[in-house]
């Protein structure tokens, strides 16, 4: 409950600084310092030292693993503004209210990992959503900008409207909006059993719905569009903390639903080929762009198809898994965006020759890259590791293993051809802003903890068990 409330409460602060201060910088600085207020209120919670004590009649539950997911993406949260605030300043002139929305999203987010019934669960997701919608065409003079808010709105509402009924199948299927799929087993109309057929349409409809929200495929098809036109800083956002969040509730429903379609194979052939297809067109899509922020766009995609392992089977690795993956995946992408912002040219050959002219961002952006690419010595490696690991020890299909391992493959084909292009292609890499000392320090410092997850992952985990 610290979070609910103290992540709503900093968004109102950041409106009325936005009255208060004139400063850019100043705005930025007041964000760092509201989120550290909510780490802190977190962590209070997680540990036990302090709760706020709200009566929630059960619709809210917060569990260990929900607390400590937050603190994950309220750290990722810290990181993005410390290297990417000066970025938010440029975008517009709105800057306090940018920022307001960001922690509102953060509301969202913290409903998304304690939701106890399907009604704070579409709570949670609509206010996670609807910021998004204008920090997408937060840059009014860009026509991309708009165009991208506009696709993204109107497939937003209609993937809720999919979800609602969803909800409402599953509502009259129960008479409860509980998690709990007992009442589902018993609950009859008028003699008539209903199990048998709204339970199990009601949650087809969750999961085609939670799949756009994630942009897993064959659901994915806004993605590329909204997140090349969105500003890149956004962009960073909406990939990381925005996705890791979607699938937190996604594998927390399903947790509780996956009984209700009926027989397990049927399940888990339908994730089979979600996983496939998602793999499939994220890897070879991401392939053949000439722009890193597209190439970027794909390769979430593509990353959604390893998360969703986590739905496969749930064990402890699926657990430390999906913690593991949240800071990998987010630190990664946050660090690389974080760069992308800062070039004046967003294709490959705009990256040509980066390795002489800012050798620091070339380094750094190649840990980036590797981790994305599940090298070993870097947090992504044991992040698809422990996906892979769950689905293994739950009984999976070793084919759908090897497919994944194959597909990370051809990853690591398009992220080395930025590598590439840093290290061995003649150019000058121009960046549209001075790189202060402030900024590589920052990256040295996010490359440095990738590294240390990548050598020693129970560092994070070991916090959730203490």
């Amino acid at each position: 409950m610290n979070a609910i409330i103290l992540s709503a409460l900093c968004g109102v602060v950041m409106m009325f600084s936005g009255i208060l201060l004139k400063n850019k910088s100043a705005i930025k600085w007041v964000a760092i310092a509201a989120l550290l207020v909510l780490i802190i209120g977190n962590l209070f919670q997680f540990y036990g030292v302090y709760t706020i004590d709200i009566d929630s009649k059960g619709l809210l539950s917060f569990d260990r693993t929900g607390l400590f997911f937050n603190t994950i993406i309220f750290i990722a949260t810290l990181i993005y503004f410390i290297l990417s605030g000066s970025d938010i300043e440029r975008v517009g002139s709105d800057v306090a209210e940018y920022f307001a929305l960001i922690f509102f999203v953060l509301c969202g987010v913290t409903i998304l990992t304690s939701f106890n019934g399907l009604l704070m669960f579409f709570i949670g997701i609509e206010i996670l959503s609807i910021p998004l919608y204008i920090l997408t065409g937060s840059d009014k003079k860009n026509l991309k900008s708009n165009e991208a808010s506009l696709k993204y709105f109107l497939m937003g509402s209609f993937s809720t409207g999919i979800l609602l009924m969803g909800i409402t199948l599953i509502y009259g299927a129960t008479g409860s909006f509980g998690l709990q799929s007992t009442s589902i087993k018993a609950a009859t109309i008028g003699g008539f059993s209903s199990a048998g057929i709204l339970a199990p349409v009601g949650l087809v409809l969750l999961y085609i719905s939670m799949c756009f929200k994630v942009s897993a495929a064959p659901f994915h098809f806004w993605a590329p569009d909204v997140y090349d036109g969105a500003p890149s800083v956004f962009t960073s956002f909406m990939a990381t903390i925005v996705k890791a969040a979607g699938f937190f509730a996604f594998i927390k429903l399903f947790a509780a639903k996956s009984a209700d379609f009926g027989p397990g194979p049927a399940w888990t052939l339908i994730l089979y080929v979600i996983i496939v297809l998602t793999l499939f067109i994220g890897n070879i899509t991401a392939v053949f762009q000439q722009s890193v922020k597209r190439m970027l766009a794909y390769s979430s995609i593509a990353q959604a198809g390893f998360m969703l392992f986590a739905l496969y089977s749930t064990n402890d690795f699926t657990k430390d898994g999906i913690l593991l993956y949240t800071a990998a995946y987010s630190f990664a992408t946050i660090g690389i965006f974080s760069i992308l912002t800062k070039m004046e040219d967003y294709s490959l050959d705009g990256y040509n020759g980066l390795s002489k002219s800012q050798p620091v961002l070339a380094f750094t952006n190649t840990v980036f890259f590797l981790s994305l690419s599940g090298i070993p010595l870097t947090a992504g490696f044991f992040a698809k590791y422990y996906m892979l690991a769950s689905a293994i020890k739950g009984g999976g299909s070793l084919s759908l293993v090897i497919i994944a391992v194959l597909f990370a493959a051809v990853s690591v084909y398009y992220y080395f051809k930025v590598i590439q292009a840093m290290y061995f292609k003649e150019g000058i890499a121009a960046t549209n802003t001075p790189i202060t000392g402030g900024f590589k320090l920052g990256l040295i410092i996010l490359a440095a903890i990738i590294i240390l997850l990548g050598i020693f992952p129970t560092v994070l985990l070991n916090y959730y068990y203490f």
